[in-house]
């Protein structure tokens, strides 16, 4: 279990690789934690806005709204990560992990009832932003948890396997409650977001009482986290995951529902459904990276990865039909399943062990930030033009993150 850690290079024979990451200082002996339980929490944190994505067209036509305000239902949740996320890592840090969690779950799922019983589009927005708090903590800590207890390959595989449960949930989700919806009301179909009470419950019972890595004053915390985050792969990294997450949120799960209803005339359920297909691709490639991974540079996976999103995305904008909706689908899956565990490897990797929960919370306070903006920015483009135009965009925006990746340390070093 304890390797050494391969980073970002892993599979590649090209030594320079490792002039880009840090290697992790192997962890102290502590009781592993049941992988079961980590798999929970990230389920968790990803049901905040997948759960709801087939969900828009019907609470805006409940309100009275106009399709515009679908955005501000997205991105309310994550709004309150950009800022919150860095402080919950630092937190965790100092006081470890345990209590951390079990506070983030509770609000999530107590804000979870207040939105699925809102009496106005007020307090439902106001529910989101509650259920954004304790969002801003699970994915995160459930890979710093990962870090705490594993190293080298068997960490990457974990953390590519925990991505396959973030994107199952991402597409499964959506199908769950479309189906949900259709025999009750978009009410009832939040309803598997109280989970989070029983995974909080389960926390605390199980985990020990703290994981403390950063024991200097918060002065000399905050200096640490500011010297990791200038080295140049980890500025890379959170940067292509705040464009990661605007793609996500803004595209797949605030445009392509609308671009179904209003080109395609789909119900409910069968949104649920064709947002639910990348979870046959995105699953088995997040679930094998760690065999992918040996067989392929990660640079070469890295970059096939978003070249997989710019095709789905244009591919999406261009379907005339369903089918090739379900193929782009597909595409976005494979690519979604390999670009997102590399790069929380990637972190994990760089980060110094004292600053890990820090540096991987920033990375999730960035994607938050994407969260809030993706759809936002999404909104603006389908209102003033079409959800086709917006898909087009969301192409562009994947080309440009490319581009990135092509000339950052996390490719250019590996050559």
């Amino acid at each position: 279990m304890k390797n050494p850690d391969p980073g970002i290079g892993a599979g590649n024979p090209n030594p320079s690789t490792a002039d880009v990451m840090v290697p992790a200082v192997p962890t102290a002996a502590r009781a592993t934690p049941p992988i079961a339980l980590i798999f929970a929490v990230t389920a968790t944190g990803i049901m905040a806005n997948s759960i709801i994505a087939p969900l828009l067209p019907d609470i805006v036509d409940d309100f009275a709204l106009s399709d515009a305000a679908t955005g501000l239902v997205v991105a309310a949740v994550a709004l309150p990560g950009i800022f919150m996320a860095p402080i919950i890592g630092l937190v965790a840090d100092r006081l470890g992990r345990r209590g951390v969690l079990v506070a983030c779950l509770a609000i999530f799922g107590v804000a979870a009832l207040v939105v699925s019983t809102a009496p106005s589009y007020p307090i439902l927005l106001l529910g989101r932003f509650l259920q954004g708090f304790g969002a801003a903590g699970l994915i995160n800590l459930s890979v710093v948890i990962i870090g705490d207890h594993w190293d080298g390959a068997e960490r990457t595989k974990l953390i590519g396997r925990n991505a396959s449960i973030l994107t199952i949930g991402l597409a499964i989700f959506p199908l769950v409650s479309g189906i949900i919806a259709e025999f009750s009301s978009w009410r009832f179909a939040l309803a598997p977001q109280l989970l989070a009470l029983v995974v909080a419950a389960a926390a605390w019972r199980i985990l020990p009482t703290g994981h403390r890595s950063s024991p200097g004053s918060i002065s000399e915390q905050l200096h640490g986290l500011g010297v990791a985050l200038r080295r140049p792969v980890l500025r890379t990294v959170v940067l292509a995951g705040f464009v990661v997450f605007v793609l996500i949120f803004g595209i797949f799960l605030a445009t392509l529902p609308l671009h179904l209803e209003r080109r395609f005339e789909l119900g409910v359920g069968a949104r649920g459904a064709m947002l639910s297909v990348p979870a046959i691709t995105a699953s088995l490639v997040a679930f094998n990276l760690g065999r992918i991974t040996t067989w392929f540079r990660r640079p070469t996976v890295l970059v096939t990865a978003t070249v997989l999103f710019v095709v789905s995305f244009a591919l999406m904008g261009l379907a005339s039909t369903l089918v090739l909706v379900a193929v782009a689908c597909l595409l976005y899956g494979l690519g979604d399943g390999a670009l997102i565990p590399i790069l929380q490897d990637a972190a994990v990797t760089a980060a110094p062990t004292e600053q890990r929960a820090a540096v991987v919370a920033v990375w999730v306070g960035f994607s938050r930030l994407g969260q809030t903006v993706g759809p936002l920015a999404a909104a603006v483009v389908f209102g003033l033009a079409s959800t086709t135009a917006a898909l087009y965009a969301g192409a562009i925006l994947a080309a440009a993150l490319l581009a990135m990746i092509v000339m950052s340390p996390l490719v250019r070093t590996a050559r």
